[in-house]
C-alpha cells in the first residue's frame, strides 16, 4: 500500500527568452507525490515492493498533468529525490520498472527512453528532472529540465517522485544534431 504524504502539482509557462518572445508559450507540468520510504534506515536486498509504487504514482497523477499541459506531450521525464535515511536505488526503483507504463499509456506512445534522475537529499533540496522527446531519443534541441523543489519534502524517511511532460523543447534551441 502507498502511503501518500502529499501530493503537488504545477504547470510553468515559458514565454521568451534572453528578451525575445516565443512564437508560442513552452508548458511544462510536473506532479510531485511525496511517500513514505519502507526502507529507510536499514538495507534491503529485494527492492520489488517499490516497483508498484511508481506505477501507482503515474496512474494517478499522469490524468491531471495531461490537462494542466492542455495539449499533446511532446517530451517527459521522471525523478526522484530520496530521503537521507534512505539510499538513491530506493528512487530507482520508484522510477524505472514500472513508472514508464502509465506514462506512455496517458499520452499515446512513447517510442524513446523516459529520461531520469534520482539522488539523494533534504527537505528542500532541488531536483532536475531531465525532459526528452517522447519519441526520439537524439532531437537535441529536446534535451531540457524542470527544476522542482517542495520545502519540507522529502523528510528523511520519504521519497519524493516527479514526473514531467512539456509541450515543447527548449526554448529558442540552435544546437541541432551531432556532427556525424
Amino acid at each position: 500500500m502507498i502511503e501518500t504524504r502529499k501530493v503537488m502539482v504545477c504547470r510553468e509557462a515559458v514565454s521568451a527568452e534572453m528578451g525575445l518572445a516565443l512564437p508560442r508559450p513552452i508548458i511544462r507540468v510536473a506532479g510531485l507525490a511525496v511517500i513514505r520510504n519502507p526502507f529507510a534506515g536499514r538495507y534491503v536486498a529485494d527492492l520489488s515492493p517499490l516497483f508498484p509504487l511508481g506505477r501507482a504514482i503515474g496512474e494517478r497523477l499522469m490524468p491531471e498533468l495531461i490537462a494542466l499541459l492542455g495539449g499533446p506531450a511532446v517530451s517527459y521525464g521522471k525523478a526522484a529525490l530520496v530521503g537521507v535515511a534512505g539510499e538513491m536505488e530506493h528512487g530507482g526503483a520508484c522510477i524505472h520498472p514500472m513508472l514508464g507504463k502509465p506514462m506512455r499509456g496517458a499520452i499515446g506512445g512513447g517510442k524513446a527512453v523516459i529520461p531520469s534522475n534520482a539522488k539523494l537529499g533534504t527537505a528542500g533540496t532541488t531536483l532536475d528532472v531531465p525532459l526528452g522527446h517522447k519519441d526520439d531519443v537524439w532531437s537535441f534541441d529536446h534535451f531540457d529540465t524542470m527544476t522542482v523543489s517542495l520545502a519540507d519534502a522529502p523528510r528523511p524517511d520519504e521519497i519524493m517522485v516527479v514526473i514531467a511532460l512539456a509541450d515543447g523543447g527548449r526554448p529558442l534551441p540552435r544546437c541541432g544534431t551531432a556532427p556525424v
